[in-house]
């Protein structure tokens, strides 16, 4: 084709241009998938949405101080802010694939030209070296009259969105595992505490059963007995030093502090976290739009989408238009000159014809891959959905276990009172009251567990209702000195 039949043509394909591929459509859940939740129970948990600071709902504002902190400072989140802001740079970086590219070449090189040199003995004249100066400036754009550049560009920003989701997945991890580690160490003090309490009472007894051994009230091995029992109390409190330390380490990790400046202020905390109005789960729907792994699914298997358009697009023609303007002399002087001057351009093409098996293979990986990302979306939905009613059930259970525990508890401090009052009366033995007392000792560390338990599985629905995400963290970072 001539010159100007390409000039002609051109235009005309720029116009009749269009983007190759299948157009991106957002997928459909599973059937049921955006259904109201099953495991509801009314009685603890409301249909409303969650708020986004879920933790505040506990209204303890160093545990939401604490949160700040860890949004604020964790390294790891720190890293996933770096990944995303990789992912945004390649996405700038393909955008200029829409604008002309250009190169500016300056240069100066002593020696022979074969071209020149060539022309030189056709003239019958020796070939001579010498300085060869250019100054050119080339410049180059596709026409993306198949939409590689676009489609190219779609699959990158999908991918940087999918790269901000999983900043937003890790996020509420971080979120939920410092409450985590906080209520940790609210509930465990609040078992060293029952353990404590019980220690008191057990060797309470034991000095009454030694004064009474001593008057010949009862024999030693009662004595032996009950002192017996206060080892085994007491033997309770270290472990769970062990780990209250171990939870404050963890949490001094998640604010991105080391073991040496631990929020130390965090051990007076001997209360659970009670949440100050019913739990709030909101439905399936919506609970979909919230969780940031499925957004990072969909916007995978968008980038997915894209990239099939990509890999059809070479089965088409890449035209580009190219331009040169410059000049190339044996001096410096001539580089302003006309006869020095050098220009040109035209169109490129580039296509893989007829033998087009390549690109078809890579369109068929491409659907093999949106195929993959379509089914991790299905699956994230629901594992999503799965996790949330698991979190939901568990809770429920252990909220029905706490008032059972509560009603023996209750009852076993009543009978452990009239224990007393009847070996005082001799109306049972010295270990019926020991009995009583180990019942109601068990009872009280139960019903401390059972604390422990709620608030964890409290914090497990709140984690897999996806919330947390939503706190921007501050542009400046406090970062240790290296």
């Amino acid at each position: 084709m001539r010159g100007s039949a390409w000039a002609a043509a051109l235009p005309v394909l720029a116009l009749g241009g269009c983007l190759v591929g299948p157009d991106y459509k957002a997928p459909t859940p599973p059937a049921g998938g955006e259904a109201p939740l099953v495991s509801l129970n009314r009685s603890a948990e409301t249909n409303d949405l969650p708020p986004d600071e879920w933790w505040r709902l506990y209204a303890d504002p160093r545990l939401d101080g604490y949160i700040r902190e860890a949004i604020a400072a964790n390294y790891d989140l720190a890293a996933a802010e770096a990944n995303l802001a990789a992912s945004r740079a390649t996405l700038e970086a393909a955008r200029t694939g829409l604008y002309p590219s250009t190169s500016v070449e300056l240069g100066a090189i002593y020696g022979r030209d074969p071209t020149t040199d060539e022309i030189l003995e056709l003239g019958g004249r020796r070939p001579k070296s010498g300085w060869i100066f250019d100054d050119l400036l080339d410049v180059s754009y596709e026409l993306d009259l198949f939409g590689h550049v676009h489609r190219s560009i779609e699959a990158v920003r999908d991918d940087s969105e999918a790269v901000q989701a999983a900043r937003d997945d890790l996020k509420v991890t971080l979120v939920a595992e410092t409450a985590r580690a906080y209520g940790d160490l609210c509930t465990l003090g609040e078992q060293m505490a029952v353990a404590e309490h019980s220690l008191t009472i057990v060797g309470h007894e034991a000095d009454i059963a030694a004064q009474r051994h001593g008057v010949g009230g009862n024999a030693e091995f009662d004595v032996v007995r009950v002192q017996q029992e206060v080892a085994q109390v007491r033997s309770e409190i270290p472990p769970l030093q062990g780990k209250r330390r171990a939870a404050l380490f963890e949490l001094a990790a998640l604010l991105g502090r080391p073991p040496s400046r631990a929020p130390n202020e965090a051990l007076s905390c001997v209360v659970p976290p009670h949440l100050v109005s019913l739990l709030p789960v909101g439905d399936g729907s919506a609970l979909l739009k919230r969780r940031p792994d499925i957004r990072e699914a969909e916007r995978s298997l968008a980038g997915s989408t894209a990239r099939i358009g990509v890999a059809t697009a070479e089965l088409y023609p890449r035209i580009n238009l190219l331009g040169t303007y410059g000049a190339v002399a044996g001096n410096l002087s001539n580089l302003t000159a006309e006869s020095g001057l050098a220009w040109g351009v035209g169109p490129s093409i580039n296509w893989e014809f007829p033998n087009q098996a390549a690109p078809r293979a890579r369109i068929r990986a491409a659907e093999a891959g949106a195929a993959q990302a379509l089914s991790k979306f299905d699956s994230a939905v629901v594992w999503a959905l799965k996790e949330t009613e698991s979190a939901l059930a568990t809770y429920g259970a252990e909220l029905d276990r706490r008032a059972a525990l509560a009603d023996a508890q209750a009852k076993a401090h009543r009978a452990f009172d009239l224990a007393r009052g009847q070996l005082s009366a001799g109306s049972i033995s010295a270990l019926d009251l020991l009995t009583t007392e180990q019942t109601m000792v068990g009872a009280d560390s139960a019903v401390a567990a059972s604390d422990t338990a709620l608030v964890q599985d409290q914090i497990a629905v709140f984690k897999a209702l996806g919330g947390g995400w939503q706190i921007v963290p501050p542009v400046n970072r406090d970062r240790p000195a290296s």
